[in-house]
């Protein structure tokens, strides 16, 4: 369905893209600079807009595509592709937790800077 959504948007800016080149011709025929400036604006707001356009639509299938690759088979060709190259995974790969998800990082080393700043301190009063 995406897919088929995102050659029905490429066709009407093909479209929009002709009537913009058939734009540009008749202001060049002519000369005129207010008609030629008035082309190159739209045809730079049609290139934003499919810029949008384009960002949006790789968001989504990319987010589209993520979910619905199960996360078993995306660790058994892993774990196939490093048993074929002799690699080894080790625990830090297994603890990354799940393909897309960010792990939030740990505050261990800031609670240990904190606690030497207080005995440093603590050292100064005392």
């Amino acid at each position: 369905a995406s897919r088929l959504e995102t050659a029905v948007r490429m066709n009407s800016v093909t479209k929009a893209m002709t009537g913009v080149v058939k734009g540009m011709d008749k202001g060049l025929a002519s000369m005129d600079v207010d008609k030629i400036s008035s082309i190159m604006d739209k045809f730079e707001q049609q290139f934003e807009d499919l810029d949008v356009k384009a960002a949006y639509m790789d968001q989504a299938m990319n987010a589209t595509t993520a979910n619905a690759t199960p996360v078993d088979q995306v660790d058994d060709l892993v774990k196939m592709v490093a048993d074929e190259n002799d690699l080894e995974l080790g625990d830090a790969f297994s603890d990354l937790g799940p393909v897309g998800k960010i792990k939030e990082p740990e505050k261990k080393k800031a609670a240990v800077v904190e606690d030497d700043l207080e005995a440093r301190l603590a050292n100064l009063r005392g």
